[in-house]
């Protein structure tokens, strides 16, 4: 009866090192499929690093070129009115073209004076005491400031009132 009992256990463990090596074939090639899958993975990502790459600089220079058209335009404005007997009118020209530029490209100026001072919109450049005003009341625009989309583009220098008769 041993030799029954051990050709039994030497026949579980042939039919398990079978399995094991059935099992072990079987996660090889799962393990190249998932590999090669990563494979394909990182280089499709790597050509999409490289594609967005060349469409940001493609509209870097779409966005540049339009800028410097829009700059030679006025240059060339600019130019006769320079040569022009009554530069006046090519100025106002130039003007309104820059004006329609703004508004294309919604750049709208900030309204400053008799205004209360705003730190997010205004830059004080100085300080002045004055009467009969509220503290911290724009009286003069020394450069205009300007919005974009709602959002800061330059801030406006201005020249702020202090009132005098206020007592400390």
């Amino acid at each position: 009866m041993a030799t029954s009992k051990s050709t039994g256990k030497k026949k579980d463990s042939t039919n398990e090192t079978a399995s094991l090596k059935k099992e072990n074939k079987k996660i090889k090639t799962e393990l190249k499929e998932k590999n090669e899958k990563l494979l394909r993975s990182i280089a499709d990502f790597q050509n999409l690093q490289k594609r967005m790459g060349r469409e940001i600089q493609q509209s870097r220079e779409e966005t540049k070129n339009r800028y410097l058209c829009e700059l030679l335009d006025l240059k060339e404005l600019l130019k006769k009115a320079y040569e022009d007997n009554n530069p006046k009118e090519g100025l106002k020209l130039m003007i309104n073209n820059i004006e329609n530029f703004f508004e294309k490209e919604e750049i709208q100026s900030i309204n400053c004076i008799g205004e209360k001072f705003d730190h997010n919109l205004h830059h004080a450049v100085t300080t002045i005491e004055k009467k009969d005003c509220e503290d911290n009341t724009i009286i003069e625009e020394v450069k205009k400031g300007y919005m974009i989309n709602n959002k800061l583009l330059r801030p406006a220098h201005v020249i702020v009132a202090k009132n005098k008769n206020k007592k400390n």
